[in-house]
């Protein structure tokens, strides 16, 4: 009965605070819209994403995000700069928690509502579910590390063909920008937010370092530092990018032999494990058998 009344409890409270925010984001949205309407802009109804964009424009969303620079550092590697996005990624910080744990709540109470400590479950749900959005944003930032440091290695040749064209620094990565967004998107998307500062007058070999250090990638860094040159001394860096372009090659072709060697060892450990097992058994099963029948005789 206890037991009963603790989980149903639980439950009133996940229930009051699912209606408190319910309630911060209609006035939230509704706020918005009038906000939008002042300024002459159409209002979209998407109760969905204004809800969640309310959430992170709240004190406790912006406090969670601001709180770790780890999490900025990420949001910035993935390419969430804007204000929407960090409001997105904090409104999902602050609900993934509580979706989780009223999951895990309502799971224990259909299929183990006789278990003991009840309160168990939900707090290592409560636990993961904080724990999970940076988690899935370092994957996601990681990843696109190595998308960038791939498409590094074609966007240096086509650097190459339009300062060879006559092209300057700026006028190549705004051709590359609106150009090159299937073949390279997120280097492109990159340099779309590099000229976007720049185009509110910000200077572009400053952006290139921010974006450098931002990024922490060692090829997009190499590649920065070569464009920085070309804007400073006007020329003169064409064999650095061949360089650079040749040292690339070098380090993906030694990348890949690593790869194929630890995919052999693997490969290696593969066939001991099932099919040295198969093989001794076809050839000494025979030679064991007849052992087999002559002690037996």
């Amino acid at each position: 009965m206890a037991i009963a009344m603790l989980v149903s409890s639980l439950l009133l409270l996940l229930g009051a605070v699912m209606l408190m925010f319910a309630s911060l984001f209609e006035r939230h949205r509704r706020e918005r819209q009038v906000s939008q309407r002042l300024q002459g802009q159409m209002v979209r109804d998407n109760r969905l994403g204004t809800w969640l964009r309310a959430v992170g424009d709240s004190k406790v969303g912006q406090r969670s995000v601001s709180l770790d620079n780890e999490t900025q550092v990420l949001l910035n590697r993935v390419g969430w700069r804007r204000a929407r996005q960090r409001s997105m990624f904090a409104a999902l910080q602050i609900g993934t928690p509580f979706v989780v744990m009223g999951l895990v709540i309502g799971l224990q109470t259909l299929f183990y509502p006789q278990a003991s400590n009840h309160w168990i479950a939900p707090f290592f749900a409560l636990a993961i579910g904080y724990l999970l959005p940076k988690r899935l944003l370092a994957y996601a930032a990681k990843r696109r590390q190595k998308q960038i440091a791939v498409e590094i290695s074609t966007l240096i040749p086509l650097l190459r063909i339009l300062f060879e064209s006559g092209m300057a620094v700026e006028q190549a990565l705004r051709v590359l920008s609106v150009e090159a967004q299937r073949l390279l998107p997120q280097t492109t998307q990159e340099l779309s937010l590099i000229l976007a500062r720049v185009d509110s007058g910000l200077e572009l070999g400053q952006e290139l370092n921010k974006a450098a250090n931002v990024l922490a990638i060692d090829e997009f860094t190499d590649t920065c530092v070569i464009l920085q040159q070309l804007i400073q001394q006007g020329g003169g860096a064409m064999k650095s990018l061949l360089a650079l372009k040749q040292l690339l090659d070098d380090r993906r072709l030694t990348n890949l032999q690593e790869y194929i060697s630890k995919m052999s060892a693997k490969m290696s450990v593969v066939m001991m494990l099932f099919l040295f097992p198969a093989l001794l058994i076809v050839l000494a099963g025979p030679g064991f058998t007849a052992i087999g029948r002559a002690f037996s005789s």
